[in-house]
């Protein structure tokens, strides 16, 4: 008699969770392989590639881990940062993100906490390191696209217009990062006039306007970045966040830069790995992008194949399988069949959704109720951690409409620098009104 499993589990035979449990206690940690590959055009194209750093900021997170690095202490980082109007951002940004987005996380976590807090890590992490860098008056700016690889979930935090895909073990194809090129984004286009700044093409002479949608002043076709300091506040560092978890069966992330999206589609770039390892599959997809369009920008790529364990090549795509998934609406079946169990205990070949958000508000985004509770220090400031007395706060719902079932006087709460930086992201005057509300004494 067949059996359906129901949303809760119930209806799963008790032999079928037990030699589940069983199962799983035998999966491991994925295998990471990576390769990358940069064709400069201006030198302004960085990368980032850790395959074991570990978990707290300043132990080994700028390099590998080292000896003392155990597998549940360690993830893996991999990003690519495409600069524009000079290096310094994408090079800041390189030597100062994982830090940040690390330091936002509190110590002594689970690891289900710490994977359920680094959404609104990288968040927190993302504007401190935009906030940072404009002190120091520089004029450039990058875009990020910030991959991390915890055990088989992985979390992808984007500004900008590179780009992050999933292809996974059964060769279904979802999209993990998000395009803030104004010309491909309705939403940012409306956010960014809202907030004061106007978006248009070049107009010479009183002509139709020519080029990609910009944003001005300053003329940047995007709509978020991290430095940027001469177009507006409203071009904001805040990026969209998704996270997934992978099946055991594994997947290959591509990750590149704008130089190589702009010469290939998606399905393209695939196609030019089949059967190749991950630095070669890496090579193809440079070398495919520079033969179509010409070295007109930098051109990079970083191929990162999750395995599972001791399998050293990438899994084959089975015939007639595949598809592309822009949304994560599917969930794993309760039942695993018992060829599956018998091949390895590994679950259906199917990717879950745990986390995505793209908002650029902070009060959305730093308010995330987690299973956990508040797993955030009380007297912190939300963004950069300044550590404050009992009342020096200020909430990030204090602008909340009256009627908002927000509580104002709840966390959490920014430093006053934050709250001026919330404030111009938002379009707003950086004097705060007297309905400000401030931490409780």
């Amino acid at each position: 008699m067949e059996v359906h499993a129901d949303v809760d589990g119930s209806g799963v035979p008790l032999a079928v969770l037990l030699k589940r449990e069983l199962c799983n206690q035998k999966v491991e940690k994925p295998d990471i392989l990576f390769g990358e590959v940069n064709k400069s055009k201006k030198g302004e194209d960085f990368t980032f590639l850790v395959d074991k750093c570990h978990r707290s900021p300043g132990e080994g997170a700028s390099s590998t881990g080292g000896e003392n690095a155990g597998d549940d202490d360690t993830i893996s980082v991999f990003a690519i940062f495409d600069g524009h109007n000079g290096s310094a951002a994408a090079i800041y940004t390189r030597e100062n993100l994982l830090n940040n987005v690390l330091a936002a996380i509190p110590p002594n976590l689970t690891s289900e906490e710490w994977t359920a807090a680094l959404p609104r890590a990288l968040v927190a992490g993302f504007v401190k390191t935009d906030k940072d860098f404009q002190t120091k008056a520089a004029r450039s700016g990058t875009t990020v696209t910030f991959v991390i690889i915890d055990g088989w979930v992985v979390t992808v935090a984007s500004v900008g217009d590179s780009r992050c895909i999933l292809e996974s073990a059964e060769g279904t194809v979802y999209f993990l990062s998000a395009d803030h090129r104004l010309d491909a984004n309705e939403e940012e286009v409306e956010r960014v006039t809202a907030s004061g700044g106007e978006v248009g093409r070049i107009n010479i002479a009183g002509g139709a306007g020519i080029g990609p949608l910009r944003c001005w002043p300053g003329g940047l076709c995007l709509s978020r970045s991290i430095g940027d300091i001469d177009v507006g506040e409203f071009i904001v560092p805040v990026p969209h966040v998704k996270q997934v978890k992978l099946s055991n069966a594994g997947g290959r992330l591509v990750i590149a830069s704008d130089g190589v999206w702009d010469a290939l589609c998606f399905q393209e770039a695939l196609n030019y790995t089949r059967g190749l390892p991950a630095e070669a599959a890496a090579n193809r997809i440079v070398k495919e992008a520079v033969t179509s369009k010409g070295l007109r920008d930098d051109t990079t790529c970083i191929v990162v194949d999750i395995l599972p364990p001791e399998k050293l090549s990438p899994p084959l795509k089975r015939p007639g399988k595949g598809g592309i998934k822009a949304l994560f609406r599917r969930r794993p079946s309760d039942e695993m069949s018992e060829d599956q169990m018998d091949r390895g205990c590994f679950e259906p070949d199917v990717v879950e959704e745990i986390y995505e958000e793209g908002s650029a508000m902070l009060a959305r985004r730093l308010n995330i109720n987690y299973p956990a509770g508040n797993m955030f220090k009380l007297h912190d400031c939300a963004v950069c951690q300044l550590e404050m007395k009992p009342g020096e706060g200020i909430s990030v719902h204090g602008n909340m409409p009256k009627h908002s079932r927000v509580d104002p006087w709840g966390g959490p709460f920014l430093c006053s620098s934050c709250q001026v930086k919330k404030e111009a992201m938002e379009g707003k005057l950086h004097s705060r009104s007297t309905d400000v509300f401030t931490q409780k004494l």
